[in-house]
């Protein structure tokens, strides 16, 4: 059995192969904002992009009766200035079109704060 307080001489750290370091996140979300049917001036683009970049945001599949429609997903996060939002997205894992944001009410931020305390 091999110790790591004492590991044998032939056995390095630097000799692993390490994995190439990158100046960005492993995967980048790409956002689609042309033709939003909802008002971009209330909740700004760099709002909702904060809320889904939120390491605590919750993210949703309702259950439907229709399986041939494409599946939207709900988005529950907070942006660096505390402001809590609700979406409704649709994305095929690289690209996100968010078809309506809103400001959570109180029963959502209760969920929120609820499932996060969970999850802590």
């Amino acid at each position: 059995m091999i110790s790591l307080a004492n590991p044998p001489s032939f056995w390095h750290a630097w000799d692993l192969p390490q994995p190439p370091r990158k100046s960005h996140p492993p995967y980048i979300m790409e956002f689609d904002w042309i033709g939003c049917h909802f008002d971009l001036k209330k909740i700004t683009p760099p709002e909702i992009e904060e809320a889904f970049e939120d390491p605590f945001s919750i993210r949703l599949l309702p259950e439907t009766d229709n399986g041939d429609a494409e599946a939207r997903y709900f988005a529950l996060g907070k942006t660096i200035n505390n402001r809590y939002l609700f979406s409704v997205f649709w994305t095929n894992g690289k690209n996100y079109r968010v078809i309506f944001a809103r400001e959570m009410a109180e029963e959502e931020i209760s969920f929120y704060e609820r499932k996060n305390a969970e999850w802590v």
